[in-house]
């Protein structure tokens, strides 16, 4: 599988936002450095849990809209007539 990556601004607001969880419920203020290492580590070990999810979430909405064309297709027949 291809590794999760961001765009530098990605990555500076995904840090921030790293850092003030931190800071908010731990009390505690971490660097940039360690904010970066924390999310590589988040990537790499449980992004592909998370990517994964989505992607059963979106199967199921598809195949849910699917089953609606299908219904909604069914409803278009004509009574073969006698």
């Amino acid at each position: 599988m291809k590794p999760i990556e961001f765009t530098p601004a990605e990555r500076a607001d995904i840090c921030g936002r790293i850092q003030g969880w931190f800071r908010d419920e731990l009390d505690q203020d971490i660097g940039r450095l360690p904010a970066e290492m924390l999310l590589a580590f988040f990537a790499r070990e449980i992004g592909g849990d998370f990517y994964n999810r989505g992607l059963y979430d979106a199967q199921a909405i598809v195949a849910a809209r699917a089953e609606d064309v299908s219904e909604a297709i069914l409803g278009l027949e004509r009574a073969r007539g006698r």
